[in-house]
């Protein structure tokens, strides 16, 4: 669908077609309309796929369609989980609202505070905000949310995993209870559905993609390797392949720091952005990143939220996540807007169990490539085929648990009975390939009372806030 055909003022065309954007994506086809109405809407995409814009514009045009004489008052709350995400957000609103007399805040932690206060005494029409930040804020009586209309919850399932619900609630007690609710997330897992159901009034469920699946504009593989050889195979890559403008992710902050320093001994320049950077340090790597003056960027899973560069080649995984659905993030950062982009993984032996939970979590397998003269000492295994059901689950109906020391004629046997199920499963019209529990549709989801809450970790809410 054409951006001209959803009913936006020419003003915002205008921005839109000046980043070169003429086709909505999936997400932005169905949650702008809805958006455009006065529905809550309860919204699912991946990474990468102009989640961001589906809510900017129609946000824009509202408030533009509904003056308010008065500046000094918020009317839209965006609230996200990390300081990059929020950065990105408050670019994408001066981009599109350049023509548009809209003003906007970005507030967030590891910073000064006293130049956001100043910011906000001179009023603003739209705050973008990470939670601990805002109630700081707010304790210091700088912010009057009393006449918030509409309440944007962005990367909820981020916000979830990190423990800032319990202050997601504080925040939604001081807004008017009439306001509307945007909550965009990257999976609609039950805890999300309950979080909906507490928070939201009736709204319109999008969901544009099957959870879990990877960009198809992405091609993946992976290079077993030692864990000690890793970061010479790093380096091989990057000087043979003339690797440029690279993210590799690492799981642990000090894991990005070893590295960098490794490349840079190496003579490769390269900088990292984890939580135990400041805020200014960095926006520079960051700018330095976009600007080619860094060639490689290292970054753990939470400094790298909200990182967006359309153009971005490569990433590459040095660790794999702990979290299958992580796999999934990471490599959302390149493959955007239609163009294509790599994910390689250096795996190690050891990692063997993520390795096939992101297999499962994504239903695909990924092929080995073994680079000459980094050949691993221990094989990495291949995964089982993911189109047939596990052999565990055979028996299900009988209540057999499989035994663990079962002989191989016994094994035999178990595939055979297994191939005889399925010959009938077939034969009576029934299939044995698992469901395809993908949609693409809008439904209206009716809340429920919610009487469980999260308790935050103390650790998840210094990291960014």
């Amino acid at each position: 669908m054409q951006f001209s055909q959803l009913g936006l003022l020419p003003e915002l065309l205008r921005a839109i077609s000046e980043k070169g954007y003429s086709k909505t994506t999936a997400i932005q086809e169905k949650a702008i309309p809805a958006a455009l109405t006065n529905h809550d809407v309860m919204a699912s995409a991946q990474t990468g796929t102009g989640k961001t814009a589906a809510f900017v514009l129609p946000l824009l045009q509202q408030l533009t369609e509904n003056r308010n004489n008065n500046k000094a008052q918020v009317r839209v709350l965006i609230i996200t989980p990390t300081r990059e995400l929020a950065a990105q957000i408050q670019d994408s609103v001066l981009t599109y609202g350049k023509y548009l007399q809209i003003k906007s805040v970005v507030v967030f932690g590891g910073v000064k505070i006293n130049p956001q206060i100043h910011q906000l005494r001179r009023g603003t029409d739209i705050l973008v905000a990470t939670p601990g930040r805002l109630l700081d804020l707010v304790q210091q009586k700088v912010i009057n949310l009393s006449k918030v209309s509409t309440l944007v919850l962005d990367e909820a399932d981020r916000m979830l995993d990190m423990g800032f619900i319990p202050d997601i609630k504080r925040i939604q007690a001081l807004i008017p209870a009439t306001k509307r609710t945007l909550l965009f997330s990257a999976t609609f897992s039950n805890e999300i559905r309950k979080l909906a159901r507490s928070m939201l009034n009736k709204p319109l469920e999008i969901d544009v993609a099957p959870r879990n699946t990877t960009i198809e504009t992405v091609s993946q593989k992976i290079h077993p390797v030692d864990k000690n050889t890793k970061s010479s195979l790093l380096i091989h890559l990057i000087k043979k392949q003339s690797w440029r403008q690279v993210l590799v992710f690492t799981r642990t902050k000090h894991g990005a720091n070893r590295l960098v320093k490794a490349l840079t001994k190496a003579g490769i320049r390269s900088d990292a952005i984890h939580g135990n950077k400041t805020q200014g340090a960095r926006t520079r790597a960051l700018a330095a990143f976009k600007n080619h003056e860094t060639d490689i960027l290292v970054a753990t899973d939470i400094a790298a939220r909200g990182i967006d560069i359309i153009q971005l080649p490569l990433v590459v995984n040095f660790d794999l996540p702990n979290v299958a659905e992580d796999y999934v993030h990471r490599i959302g950062r390149t493959g955007r807007a239609g163009i294509k982009g790599s994910a390689v993984s250096l795996v190690s032996a050891d990692e063997i169990k993520q390795l096939r939970d992101i297999e499962r979590c994504i239903k695909m397998h990924l092929q080995r490539h073994e680079i000459e003269g980094f050949e691993p000492s221990q094989h990495l295994a291949e995964s089982r085929s993911f189109s047939s059901p596990a052999p565990a689950r055979i028996n299900r109906s009988n209540n057999k648990a499989r035994p663990r020391n079962r002989s191989e004629k016994n094994r035999s046997q178990l595939k055979t009975e297994h191939h005889s199920q399925s010959s009938q499963a077939n034969s009576n019209g029934q299939s044995s390939t698992p469901v395809n529990h993908s949609r693409n549709r809008i439904r209206s989801f009716s809340p429920k009372p919610s009487t469980q809450r999260s308790r935050p970790s103390q650790a998840a809410r210094s990291r960014v806030s």
